[in-house]
């Protein structure tokens, strides 16, 4: 995903469970290496940057990144990070502020961010670069506050693109999850893995179904035409099951040209 797209791709799942010949209990954290270990080297020519909570803020998730070839962008709670806050008590911060139009009113964003910081306090610390965003409404009311850390270069320049680019996070929950849940597909929150991995298999199988049909949104005239003249995904969904238990088409494009309503159905033989 990336700002300014609503659309977000799935890459292949990792499950959290428990793993053979481990005594610990699984958690994100080593899911998320397990991930990079079987798949980072393929992303690596896209010079990715992965995008994470503050679980994944530490050092063994941020070297595993980095040794696929990655960046990393992930937000970092004061709470949690005692050492970034130490570097960052008593100094004064670059700053950058902007003026946003928000429909009719503006808003304030104030950007500020401090370089090579340790991440934790030991001597192998890794050094992280760390930014800041609040928002202030036209009344001068904080609206939004968070704060990231990153490998990547934090400068007058950039910090406002990579605050947005940490923000867009949330369009993986909001264009991902709560589609997969409520917008035909039907994916649990807690979907569980099933007695032999069944049920693992049948997410595999929605999150495949959902990265073609994002694809598919993003390079396919005929279904996004489709899709734009039915709106919901449900609606969509229930139309083309409706259409082809009763029809038969020669190519997909009749078919999604009908659902458009840019073509006639077929008359029944």
């Amino acid at each position: 995903m990336a700002p300014g797209h609503a659309q977000v791709v799935p890459l292949e799942p990792e499950f959290i469970r428990p793993q053979d010949g481990h005594d610990k209990q699984d958690c994100e954290s080593r899911a998320v290496r397990r991930w990079l270990a079987r798949h980072g080297a393929r992303y690596g020519r896209l010079n990715p940057i992965y995008l994470g909570d503050d679980l994944l803020a530490c050092q063994p998730v941020c070297e595993a990144v980095l040794a696929q070839g990655g960046h990393f962008l992930f937000t970092c709670k004061p709470a949690s990070h005692q050492t970034i806050q130490e570097y960052l008590t008593g100094i004064a911060l670059d700053e950058h502020v902007e003026r946003v139009k928000r429909g009719r009113t503006h808003v304030t964003h104030t950007y500020r961010w401090l370089c090579d910081v340790p991440l934790r306090a030991d001597t192998d610390a890794l050094t992280v670069n760390w930014l800041s965003i609040e928002i202030h409404d036209a009344k001068g009311k904080l609206t939004y506050r968070n704060s990231f850390i990153t490998d990547l270069p934090v400068t007058r320049d950039t910090v406002a693109e990579l605050a947005d680019c940490a923000r867009a996070r949330w369009k993986i929950e909001n264009e991902s999850f709560n589609v997969l849940k409520n917008g035909g597909y039907h994916l649990e929150h807690n979907f569980g893995h099933g007695q032999q991995h069944l049920a693992a298999l049948l997410v595999c199988f929605n999150l495949l179904a959902f990265a073609i049909h994002t694809v598919c949104d993003l390079a396919t005239g005929a279904w996004r035409q489709a899709r734009e003249t039915l709106g919901p995904r449900t609606r969509f969904f229930n139309n083309l099951q409706a259409l082809t238990t009763y029809l038969v088409f020669v190519t997909w494009t009749e078919l999604l040209e009908i659902l458009a309503g840019v073509r006639a159905p077929p008359r029944p033989p």
